[in-house]
């Protein structure tokens, strides 16, 4: 098989129900299956599937292995060229896979792409954790073109550029099997969120392109399992943003050095709103941070840096997120760079 559309399943029977009508009308075709592996999931999702979509292959795990564990298992049971992984509450729309897979087809350099990403309750809008594709500036904190921090933007046809990426969503990543498998897949340590910017700041660094196809679409809901001021989010951001700096970032002392400062700036911005649990959350995993690094990532670290092949790298911004946003009102993908750049 060409390409596995793979949807990683956890007690989503109402997702499934809401949103396989489309993806199952748009992945079907000519060497593309439509896979869904399920987490050990005790609802009825797999009855459902069965009943109404007897097409779709399943993957049963006897257990929850997580986003990150739970696609490198799938990963291992696959043998197509192409992988798309793809959240559970995705809209999709006709010709998306194609669309990417043409792309991949004719740039065989680039390890993995992502179509554009627009929000499913405000469809005019960028969706928030993907968007165009993402970006990090030189401190390791990501954006995305059409959302830079908490302003997203209406999608006026300003990104519809074929661009080179830092990272491409967790959310509707094309990439190619043997290249995930041969640089160590989705990072099972993270448990939730940042594994796919880890993934492919490590997949950039060692000389891969990766890029936004935004003539493919897709409509996503996001947030499901935590909202924005969930001091759970706010602990496994900050903590795994720190974990993942220090596994790729070869300028090590200076930048945390400097995220020492940023990340207690930010969390006496939460104590000064009088906001306890996200005060705690960020000193929690800056402490969860220091621990992990004992605990295997040192290995990590090192093999990242001896596979390392670019040191310069473009889709990282050379400047700081945080001040050009609230000193100097850059609130816009297009206040920094010309979208219209790319190597497509």
């Amino acid at each position: 098989m060409k390409v596995s559309v793979v949807i990683l399943n956890w007690n989503g029977r109402k997702m499934l129900e809401q949103f396989m009508p489309s993806v199952s009308r748009d992945c079907a075709g000519k060497d593309v299956e439509l896979v869904v592996a399920d987490n050990g999931s005790t609802d009825d999702s797999l009855d459902f599937l069965s009943k109404n979509y007897p097409s779709v292959h399943q993957l049963v795990f006897e257990q929850n292995y997580g986003f990150a564990e739970g696609y490198n298992k799938v990963m291992e049971a696959l043998d197509s060229v192409y992988v798309i992984l793809l959240n559970s509450d995705v809209e999709t729309t006709p010709g998306w896979v194609e669309t990417l897979v043409d792309y991949m087809d004719s740039h065989p350099e680039v390890a993995a792409c992502q179509p554009k990403i627009r929000a499913f309750h405000r469809r005019e809008y960028f969706e928030h954790a993907g968007a165009c594709g993402g970006f990090m500036d030189k401190w390791g904190y990501p954006f995305c073109r059409g959302r830079i921090l908490g302003e997203v933007e209406v999608d006026n046809g300003q990104y519809d550029s074929v661009t080179d990426v830092l990272w491409a969503t967790g959310a509707a990543l094309l990439v190619r099997r043997d290249v995930y498998l041969e640089n160590g897949g989705l990072d099972a340590g993270f448990f939730a969120h940042m594994e796919e910017i880890d993934f492919c700041w490590r997949l950039r660094s060692r000389g891969f392109r990766l890029v936004c196809v935004p003539q493919s679409v897709i409509y996503h809901v996001g947030g499901g399992t935590l909202n924005m001021n969930n001091p759970r989010k706010t602990f496994l951001n900050f903590r795994n943003n720190l974990l993942m700096i220090y596994k790729n970032e070869p300028h090590l002392r200076k930048v945390m050095l400097v995220r020492f400062f940023l990340d207690y700036l930010a969390a006496f911005s939460f104590l000064a709103k009088l906001d306890w649990p996200n005060f705690a959350a960020v000193y929690k995993a800056r402490r969860a941070y220091h621990k992990l690094r004992t605990q295997g990532y040192e290995q990590k670290r090192a093999e990242n840096m001896r596979l390392r092949k670019d040191d310069v790298i473009a889709e990282i911004y050379p400047d700081s997120l945080i001040l050009d946003y609230y000193l100097h009102g850059r609130k816009t993908f297009l206040d920094w760079r010309n979208p219209s750049e790319s190597k497509a």
